[in-house]
């Protein structure tokens, strides 16, 4: 097999240096066979380029942002429909567009799609479909780049995917290992077995999980670098052979084996190293024939920095405008020209480095529980101002809701600065200006994150987040300034809707807001936050304020409102501490918007909490799906003993799957829907029978 890979290898090469040169086709109009976020980008350039666009749009998506940025749209199904080629080509023919861009995820690395292109006579916006098959398969790509002197790490490639002959391959490779999809990505049909006794469990998961995401269960085997580095280069090449590298991107800190913050360069590497890596991803790519723009990915050992060849993602990837802020240019514009015959704008020579960049993912998740996806309305969304060095790539506005039928990513921002020191300092502060309401976000654990003594001495890894959890991850304290400047929140609101309703009245303290705040002598607030009640008293003598919090010392409080357009804005004085916030109110709800993140509280009653308490059960005596998805999968039935830690159904969210698991030994009472069914996040799933009661 190695051999006839390497005769492969030479005939491609020598037909690179022979083939017939391309024709110039001009391309006036562009389908984008993608949602979201990286539709609005392939949009806002093609439109700088004259280029029009053609949107598709599922069910869900027929309001959104991209469907009324583009100049056409076109309705291609239900939730699923994006992965639906032959519809989508037939809109592309109807619309009259003579180029796909597949954007990231769905068709955007499918053999068949650019086999469908192809035959259709459609400009594929990517690589020729043998790059695709060759890359997408990871047991033959690591074959082709030791072929082309790409380093690659020790494993097991092969196609016999017995249980006895990877048990027997994994003893050989030794332990830890890593059992990745060979069709995988994402972080999908990826396990760690740290021992023999935990191999099966994690092969079946992988197996499981990746037949799912990919249509084949097939896995490799390779050696587990317990430090490494996740360092990826954006190559680029044309239809004339030519290709080029735009430096390194550092992509080591992750959640659940997937990209959550990136930097550009990757920082700590030597000159020389630099071009070692960018100049065996160009092998890379023009072992395979490459066309467009691809990522190379390597594992880099943090001790010893050597590499090894990982993957190569054949598209662009959801990280490259990091690259464009440090080489100063525009990604999609050069796969529309290279698309359209003409050669790389740029020669290796030509492209510079200048700065640092950095992109945080910001993603509708819940960090302290795992992480989990989470879906649901953005009720209230402020973004940073966007200029040369900050950009806000997002395909979403406010009042948009984050589907559960597609990944909960909002936004990614992206900032540059003359050196890694002043744009990890804007990410910190422009995160701070990153404002959302209506569902929880990786916000905060994002500024935690950047904050973080580790990350800004650069000692990043892929286990970053694992190695410092109770750094990133303290206690909460809600400070009682907090508290007060909650219920400054809730009074400046009712001194708003006061002032309004007063227009017109005869009622002096109707006229007269702060008359009416002197008339009431102290108002309580309960206002829960991260499951705990704090009482807030305020009182008022003279237009004198003061505050307190579970009845402890009285602090002198002045606020004042601060205009900044419909939101709400409050200077605030608290024991002569002077803070300026925004804040939103929605119903009971009161989000506050600080320098360390954002603040949710809610404003209750003894009574709702007592009605609260009896409507989640005693401890105990159910399992809920922690995130809105589908129950795929019900393992009990009313009746069944189970054991602490038994999995009881398994339930896919935002395309990852999640067990749900017994918390202790029970016996089961009731189940909540069949297999298929939608479940919202909190809806009990398995209920138990109360033990009290059959005692």
């Amino acid at each position: 097999m190695y051999r006839t890979l390497l005769q492969n290898f030479n005939s491609g090469a020598r037909c690179l240096a022979t083939k017939a040169t391309p024709k110039l086709r001009p391309i006036n109009k562009i389908l984008i066979s993608n949602r979201g976020e990286i539709a609005c980008r392939v949009i806002k350039t093609a439109r700088k380029l004259g280029v029009r666009t053609v949107a598709v749009y599922s069910d869900p998506d027929e309001g959104s942002l991209h469907t009324e940025m583009a100049d056409e749209a076109y309705r291609v199904g239900d939730a699923a429909s994006y992965l639906r080629g032959d519809q989508i080509m037939e809109i592309a023919k109807k619309s009259g567009a003579q180029a796909i861009h597949p954007g990231y995820g769905f068709l955007s690395e499918s053999v068949e799609f650019a086999e469908l292109c192809q035959r259709e006579n459609i400009v594929f916006m990517g690589p020729p479909s043998s790059a695709i098959r060759d890359m997408g398969i990871k047991s033959t790509s690591k074959a082709i780049m030791a072929a082309a002197g790409v380093p690659i790490i020790n494993g097991y490639h092969g196609e016999d995917q017995s249980d006895e002959r990877l048990v027997a391959e994994a003893a050989i490779i030794g332990y830890p290992l890593m059992i990745k999809a060979v069709r995988g990505g994402g972080g999908k049909g990826m396990r760690i077995a740290e021992k023999a006794e935990d191999f099966l469990t994690a092969l079946n998961s992988a197996r499981t999980e990746s037949l799912k995401a990919f249509g084949d269960s097939s896995v490799l085997l390779e050696r587990y670098v317990r430090s490494p580095r996740h360092v990826e280069v954006q190559v680029f090449a044309d239809q004339y052979g030519d290709a080029v590298y735009l430096w390194e991107r550092d992509c080591s800190v992750q959640r659940r084996h997937q990209k959550i913050i990136e930097e550009a360069p990757a920082p700590g590497l030597s000159e020389e190293l630099r071009r070692e890596l960018g100049e065996a991803a160009v092998r890379a790519a023009k072992a395979v024939g490459y066309v467009g723009a691809g990522t190379v990915e390597f594992i880099l050992d943090k001790e010893d920095l050597s590499f090894h060849f990982m993957e190569m993602n054949t598209r662009l990837q959801v990280e490259h405008p990091i690259s464009e802020m440090i080489t100063g240019t525009d990604l999609v514009e050069w796969q529309i020209r290279i698309a359209a015959g003409e050669p790389l704008p740029l020669t290796q020579s030509q492209i510079t480095r200048r700065g640092h960049a950095f992109e945080a993912r910001i993603y509708a998740e819940n960090p302290r529980g795992g992480f989990l996806p989470g879906a649901g309305p953005l009720r209230y969304l402020s973004t940073p101002q966007p200029n040369a060095d900050v950009r806000v790539e997002t395909g979403v506005r406010e009042g948009d809701a984050v589907s559960v039928h597609y990944d909960p990513m909002i936004a990614k921002l992206v900032v540059w600065g003359e050196n890694r020191t002043q744009a990890l300092n804007s990410l910190i502060a422009r995160l701070g200006e990153y404002h959302i309401s209506g569902l929880e976000t990786n916000i905060n654990f994002l500024i935690d994150l950047a904050s973080h003594p580790e990350f800004q001495l650069a000692n990043v890894h892929t286990g970053f987040i694992d190695q410092h959890f109770d750094t990133l991850f303290p206690p909460i304290v809600v400070e009682q300034q907090q508290l007060c400047q909650a219920a400054l929140v809730l009074i400046m609101n009712e001194l708003q809707a006061a002032s309004s309703n007063a227009q017109g009245s005869q009622d002096p303290f109707a006229a007269t807001p702060n008359a009416r705040l002197n008339y009431a002598l102290i108002r309580s607030y309960n206002l829960k936050a991260h499951d705990k009640v704090y009482a807030v008293d305020v009182k008022y003598d003279n237009g004198h304020m003061e505050m307190r919090v579970d009845a402890g010392a009285w602090q002198t409080v002045k606020s004042s409102r601060v205009q900044d357009g419909e939101r709400l804005k409050i200077r605030a004085n608290i024991n002569n501490n002077i803070t300026t916030y925004n804040a939103n109110i929605d119903g009971s709800n009161v989000t506050l918007f600080l320098q360390n993140g954002k603040l949710d509280l809610e404003l209750v009653q003894p009574k709702f909490l007592s009605a609260q308490a009896d409507q989640l059960g005693s401890g105990g005596s159910r399992v809920v799906a922690p995130m809105p998805g589908v129950l795929e999968k019900l393992l009990v039935k009313p009746g069944d003993k189970v054991k602490k830690g038994d999995s009881l159904a398994v339930l896919i969210a935002m395309k990852m799957e999640h067990i749900l698991k017994a918390p202790k030994d029970a016996t089961i009472k009731s189940v909540g829907g069949a297999e298929g069914d939608n479940v919202a996040k909190g809806a009990a799933v398995v209920t138990f029978v109360d033990e009290e009661m059959t005692n």
